[in-house]
């Protein structure tokens, strides 16, 4: 198969960017190097241009320019606290560049798609959640990403598109210790810089009802993810239409134990510090991935465990790179 990867340097992006190429496809990448690294792909063909402040007509080229046959979009901003003070951009950014994608593919007559959206569309939902759970994101990150959705599934109607919507839960982990998380947005990330500063972990409230007090998520190794957009590609439907489908591992771990696991990998004699439950948390969030084991046969395969130690190994490995560019840096002097 011959695929165009749009975000395919970013952190999940490059890890099925490679998987992809492991498996003998064709990828062509499509990133605008922002968050994104080349260096997580040094084999693969980049193309560096922002997909919603692009065009159509651009991205309509380098689909029949390359042959493409399908297309698996990433590329989107995704930090909550930003959408909510950027709510335009984020909707120029996030839905702007599927409705760029949607115009070329049906130009270039490129009919499958695979689309990256988030958990965050059920918003305050909480329990066991599946695919037809309400829709009610709460800040504009998810809501742009269930228009997306949206967007997708109206041009289905409108054209043979075979499209699929994967909304991942927490996704943590590396691969390998090059194409690790190097952003600290997500609960791993943020935790090993507070270690590294000497300061606690922080814990947003201990008092919900939980096993131990303290919110409850599925966490999914990015590596699983990568492997879900193979499977899902491999299997989309024959007829038109955006099959939604949960990205997660059926489990759920507290946030205590999460912390726990990150204090031990690395380890801090630190304690976490638990502070009032932030607003808007839901005690409890688990996905039901049965629709994409039946649909595909894929189910994740990670442990917590894999998880944390792979993030811990992955960031060991930045620091090492930080250290001998700062050593270089000295020498030059």
């Amino acid at each position: 198969m011959r695929v165009l990867v749009t975000g395919g340097a970013g952190y999940i992006g490059a890890h099925t960017s490679r998987l992809l190429a492991e498996r003998g496809d064709y990828v062509l990448v499509v990133d605008d190097l922002v968050t994104g690294s080349r260096e997580r792909i040094p084999e693969l063909p980049v193309v560096s241009f922002n997909i919603a402040n692009g065009s159509a007509a651009q991205l309509e080229s380098l689909l029949r320019e390359h042959r493409i046959d399908a297309v698996i979009h990433f590329a989107a901003q995704k930090q909550v606290a930003e959408s909510g003070q950027k709510p335009a951009w984020y909707y120029e950014q996030n839905v702007g560049s599927v409705a760029q994608l949607l115009l070329a593919m049906e130009a270039a007559a490129v009919h499958k798609l695979v689309f990256s959206s988030s958990a965050a569309v059920y918003g305050e939902a909480s329990g066991a959640i599946a695919e037809d759970a309400p829709t009610h994101p709460i800040n504009p990150y998810g809501a742009t990403k269930l228009v997306g959705e949206q967007l997708i599934s109206a041009s289905s109607l409108a054209w043979p598109l075979r499209a699929a919507s994967l909304r991942y839960f927490n996704v943590g982990g590396a691969g390998s210790p090059e194409l690790g998380d190097t952003q600290a947005l997500n609960l791993i990330p943020i935790c090993f810089k507070q270690i590294a500063a000497n300061m606690p972990p922080l814990i947003y409230g201990d008092d919900y009802d939980t096993v131990d007090g303290t919110c409850v998520r599925d966490y999914v190794h990015v590596s699983d993810v990568a492997e879900a957009h193979l499977a899902v590609l491999n299997a989309l439907p024959e007829q038109p239409g955006n099959t939604v489908l949960n990205i997660g591992t059926g489990v759920g771990t507290s946030v205590r134990q999460m912390v726990d696991a990150i204090l031990q990998v690395s380890g801090s004699n630190l304690t976490a510090a638990v502070l009032d439950r932030r607003a808007g948390d839901p005690a409890a969030i688990v996905g039901v991935v049965d629709s994409i084991l039946e649909l595909t046969g894929w189910s994740a395969r990670y442990t917590v465990s894999d998880i944390v130690e792979s993030a811990w190994v992955s960031r060991q490995h930045f620091e090492s790179l930080s250290v001998r560019s700062w050593r270089d840096e000295l020498r030059s002097e």
